[in-house]
C-alpha cells in the first residue's frame, strides 16, 4: 500500500469547495474510484493556516495509480484544470510505503494505565 501526500494552499474563500472537490465522495475522489487500486484519500487542514491543507491518496501500488492517470488522462486533466482555480499552490511532497497502521484500543482495558481511565 502506498500513500502519495500533496500540499495545497488554497485561495481565499473557496476552501468549502476544495473539500468538496478533494475530500472523500467529491470530484476527484469519484474519479479515482473508477480505478482498480485506489483506497481512499484524505485531506488534513492546517490548524494555523486554514488555507493550507495536505491530501492523501491511497493506493494498492504506484503501477496502478500510473495505469488509471494514463487510462483516463482526458478526464483526469480536465479535472485538474477546473480544480486549479481553487489553489493558489501544489506540492507533491512525496510517494510513502504504509509500513504500519495506527491500531486503536477501547477504553478502560486492563493495559491502560490509571492515569488514562476514567475517574
Amino acid at each position: 500500500m502506498i500513500e502519495i501526500v500533496w500540499e495545497y494552499v488554497v485561495k481565499e474563500k473557496v476552501q468549502d469547495q476544495f473539500r468538496l472537490a478533494y475530500g472523500p465522495g467529491g470530484a476527484w475522489s469519484k474519479l479515482f474510484a473508477q480505478s482498480p487500486g485506489f483506497q481512499g484519500i484524505t485531506v488534513l487542514r492546517d490548524m494555523k493556516n486554514a488555507r493550507r491543507y495536505l491530501v492523501i491518496e491511497i493506493w494498492k501500488t504506484e503501477a496502478l495509480r500510473e495505469l488509471a492517470l494514463d487510462k483516463r488522462k482526458a478526464d483526469f486533466s480536465e479535472l485538474d484544470i477546473v480544480l486549479d482555480g481553487l489553489i493558489e499552490s501544489k506540492t507533491k511532497i512525496g510517494i510513502f510505503d504504509m509500513l504500519t497502521e495506527a491500531t486503536v484500543r477501547p477504553m478502560n482495558t486492563k493495559w491502560q494505565s490509571k492515569t488514562f481511565r476514567k475517574r
